[in-house]
């Protein structure tokens, strides 16, 4: 059932071609009628079926303009970075009595790093962790000794890039109560990480098939993408 309020919001808004997004953030701004705060969201499909296999897309991207959201952070590591974590900003920091409560389903974060020399006993997590999304890795720089570098990240505007098995990435570039500029900042921040990603992998044709922006609340339009991805 569609509320009141989702009625009269414009229809069939999909069907219109494809904008720049300097053009439709303003149409959308206007089609967030909710009281809260709602995300900016990206979503894109990208060209992931490859002759020669699959293209898995998994990294992050720092937002210059910032999320907009409050994250959760959590490290493990050894007691000798325990104060290095907490002066960072670490809202949970422990060691081995931490990961035994993470293991008995005491999850109160959205964001995990750990030290390398911890990531031996938190990897026999993975059933756990894996299928939240939560498992540190080095590649996304949440499994490092650099945990001051790590947790100013996650907590200044960090977000993930990742691709589903159907290729789509699903993305947030900041709020409604973000000025555009900002918002056209962290988009275009995300452009730069998928054009890396582009030339880092044997991709024939482009990486984005197709690239809508809509609210969390709100209904979609087509994004026109002028980079070459």
């Amino acid at each position: 059932m569609r509320s009141k309020r989702f009625k009269q919001l414009p229809e069939n808004t999909q069907d219109l071609n494809s904008e720049l997004i300097e053009k439709l953030l303003p149409i959308i701004k206007k089609n967030c009628t909710t009281k809260f705060d709602e995300s900016i969201d990206l979503n894109f499909q990208i060209n992931n079926k490859q002759k020669k296999g699959e293209i898995s897309i998994r990294t992050v991207v720092n937002l210059p303009g910032g999320t907009g959201k409050n994250i959760k952070v959590a490290v493990v590591c050894e007691e000798s970075k325990t104060k290095e974590a907490q002066s960072a900003g670490a809202d949970l920091v422990g060691g081995n009595e931490f990961i035994d409560k993470i293991k008995d389903g005491e999850i109160n974060f959205e964001k995990l790093i750990c030290t390398p020399g911890m990531m031996i006993k938190l990897s026999k997590l993975g059933k756990v962790l894996g299928p939240k999304g939560l498992m540190p890795n080095p590649k996304l720089g949440s499994v490092t000794d650099d945990l001051k570098t790590a947790v100013l990240a996650a907590k200044s505007g960090q977000a993930e890039i990742r691709n589903d098995k159907d290729g789509n990435i699903g993305v947030s570039i900041g709020k409604k109560s973000f000025n555009d500029d900002k918002l056209i900042k962290n988009f275009n921040a995300i452009l730069e990480i998928l054009e890396k990603e582009k030339s880092s992998n044997t991709l024939k044709g482009d990486l984005i098939k197709t690239a809508f922006i809509t609210s969390t609340m709100g209904v979609s339009y087509k994004l026109k993408i002028v980079k070459n991805i």
